[in-house]
């Protein structure tokens, strides 16, 4: 899950100053964590607590760990349907297909002992705001390339489970996904950016990289393609660090709950 966040980190300060340099600066005292990050680990900690309940109480769980985080991150830079949605009152879904659902879902590719368990919590925690079905779908294929990545499927595998089952075109070069600008912060396009970075890549940096200099949604694009590749490359001990040493206390502990809980499952 950290590989999410440090593409998160390292997106940040190209969200709106985007680069198409492979060899930007990678971090600098501006690198800092958004939204992507506050509520990947709401979705951790909601996940955590509602294990093995009923899908009820599940979203109510998802609901309240993702109002409670963003009301105490009220500045992370949240969408505007989602920054109404997680300061108000409602509790209702909104029929979004940003690409909020799916740089948050990183937590259901690790958690789960099957790709039919995670494809279920990526749902679950998708369609509490972005219940369109294109918001959904862009979820579970965030999180079963991670699950598939963790447990030893190649790439050329996962590249064929996404393309059968959710119908993105992945047989794409570098140029063929360069963002053309503002208003492609949605599934459809934020999900094949990541996807395709990071099987084109040769290892986590890589990925990070690649994710970045493609511009558009940078921070998002980075958190997606990170999740994938931190499962399928691993992450230096480094790089798990500088994540750690940029986020305050209380997400400090979210992820370290987070690890000692899926290391608990494991064993």
């Amino acid at each position: 899950m950290l590989g999410a966040i440090f593409g998160d980190i390292v997106g940040s300060v190209y969200e709106f100053n985007n680069t198409h340099d492979y060899n930007f600066r990678l971090l600098s005292d501006w690198s800092q964590f958004t939204d992507d990050t506050v509520m990947t680990l709401a979705v951790a900690k909601a996940l955590m607590e509602s294990y093995g309940k009923s899908d009820k109480k599940v979203r109510e769980t998802l609901i309240n760990c993702m109002k409670q985080l963003g009301k105490r991150y009220p500045d992370a830079g949240y969408g505007g349907m989602f920054y109404n949605w997680v300061l108000g009152d409602n509790r209702e879904p909104y029929n979004s297909y940003g690409n909020g659902s799916a740089m948050r879902v990183s937590a259901a590719g690790w958690m789960y002992d099957s790709l039919e368990e995670t494809l279920h919590a990526a749902k679950l925690s998708a369609e509490v705001t972005h219940n369109h079905p294109e918001g959904i779908k862009g979820a579970q294929a965030t999180a079963a390339a991670i699950y598939m990545a963790r447990t030893g499927k190649s790439k050329e595998e996962i590249r064929d489970y996404i393309e059968n089952n959710f119908g993105y075109d992945l047989h794409k070069s570098m140029k063929d996904i360069v963002s053309r600008g503002h208003g492609e912060e949605i599934c459809q396009v934020s999900v094949p950016q990541a996807l395709v970075c990071f099987l084109l890549s040769d290892s986590y940096i890589d990925t990070v990289r690649k994710s970045v200099c493609i511009g558009g949604d940078s921070d998002t694009i980075a958190c997606i393609a990170g999740s994938i590749a931190e499962a399928y490359y691993g992450m230096d001990e480094k790089y798990k660090e500088e994540t750690m040493k940029r986020l305050p206390k209380d997400l400090q502990e979210i992820v370290n709950a987070f690890e000692g809980y899926r290391k608990n499952r494991i064993e």
